[in-house]
């Protein structure tokens, strides 16, 4: 089963960072790219992001981590989309986020994981192909 309409994402900044530029610039290729986003703003809890993810009926989360605790954050994410049976949306995410720390991420469920420098047409494209549409 494909998305019907435009791809609709979530961008969040959960946790303490309080740095958006770079979600801001990646949430805006996406619109800019003919989907729907919704940015939840700074200081967002996994709980909250989860939450907004559901209401709005997305199709993926896009997670900006400069803090450091993307192992924890991602990981709760992951778990509350398993426990809400909300498994079918994709998360993706990136930030400062040591090459060792990608696997494990991966291994728990991230669909992806984009370092400083990537082009945002990468995001763009990595989302276009990786969240099914209708035919």
């Amino acid at each position: 089963m494909g998305v019907s309409g435009p791809i609709r994402v979530v961008v969040a900044k959960p946790g303490l960072d309080g740095h958006d530029r770079g979600a801001k610039v990646i949430a805006r290729a996406l619109r800019d790219a003919g989907m729907e986003v919704i940015y939840t703003g700074l200081h967002q809890t996994p709980e909250q992001v989860v939450d907004t993810a559901i209401q709005e009926d997305a199709d993926a989360i896009g997670l900006s981590i400069l803090s450091g605790a993307h192992m924890t954050l991602f990981a709760k994410v992951i778990e509350l989309l398993k426990d809400r049976d909300a498994e079918d949306i994709k998360v993706f995410g990136g930030g400062i986020i040591p090459d060792a720390d990608i696997p494990p991420l991966k291994a728990l469920g991230v669909a992806a994981i984009f370092t400083p420098g990537t082009p945002t047409g990468d995001v763009v494209a990595w989302v276009n192909a990786n969240i099914p549409t209708a035919a």
